[in-house]
């Protein structure tokens, strides 16, 4: 099952070395053409293909597809190489965490609804369907994004034209990391009290789940709802 395999490889990550590498590197944080973004080729790898590649690995298939994009783009931002490298390697990488977490729930998605039902790529991305269902005649159009204290954080557009079906949006939290790979160790109140905010709306409630590795990640829980209220209401 394409779900399980994608389990494997998402808690096969050392997702601990890769925070701390590239977490704190801003130095790229301005718009990018979308010739040299990365989302079409991790819709293209990881969905269209079903190639689970760890980052180091997607990188490099990125750079040797962008090379010439990337380096005219370096050179228009007067940025020196060395620099740009760095903060494009960085900025490829949390792009990279977020949308293979959504496509794994495209996969969770599927589980539930059924083999071919859901569809994901770049152009639905932009039109805030991270995750398009077509069940039962029933179109739904997950719009995923992560909040933060101060408020949701992610795509700010709005998508140029309407699509066809029903807009469920998903929202999700990101505790601080330690906090959720060790919730038993001794902490400041203010993380405690985090964690247990955590725990109760997303880990009780089965909505995520949280990975030895801190990878966190959709259950079925979302989804099996809708299913079920649709089955309901053709009975």
């Amino acid at each position: 099952m394409l779900v399980q395999k994608f389990d494997n490889f998402l808690q096969s990550v050392d997702l601990k070395s890769y925070r701390d590498k590239y977490s704190a590197i801003k130095i790229v944080e301005m718009n990018l053409p979308k010739d040299i973004q990365a989302i079409e080729l991790l819709y293209r790898i990881y969905w269209d293909k079903k190639e689970f590649c760890i980052f180091d690995d997607f990188y490099s298939i990125y750079k040797a597809e962008k090379r010439k994009k990337l380096i005219l783009f370096q050179k228009k931002t007067g940025m020196c190489k060395k620099c740009f490298e760095k903060g494009i390697k960085a900025r490829t990488y949390r792009t990279w965490a977020s949308i293979i977490t959504q496509i794994h729930a495209g996969y969770v998605a599927e589980s539930v609804f059924g083999n071919d039902s859901v569809k994901m790529s770049e152009i639905l991305d932009h039109q805030d369907a991270d995750i398009q269902v077509l069940y039962k005649g029933f179109i739904l159009n997950y719009d995923v994004k992560k909040e933060a204290n101060s408020g949701v954080m992610g795509r700010s557009h709005k998508p140029k034209k309407p699509i066809p079906g029903e807009k469920i949006s998903i929202r999700y939290e990101v505790p601080n990391y330690e906090t959720i790979t060790n919730p038993l160790k001794k902490r400041g109140v203010g993380m405690k009290k985090e964690f247990i905010r955590f725990k109760e709306k997303f880990l009780d409630t089965k909505i995520l789940n949280v990975f030895k590795n801190g990878f966190m990640v959709f259950t079925p829980t979302i989804f099996e709802i809708k299913k079920k209220e649709i089955d309901n209401a053709l009975k």
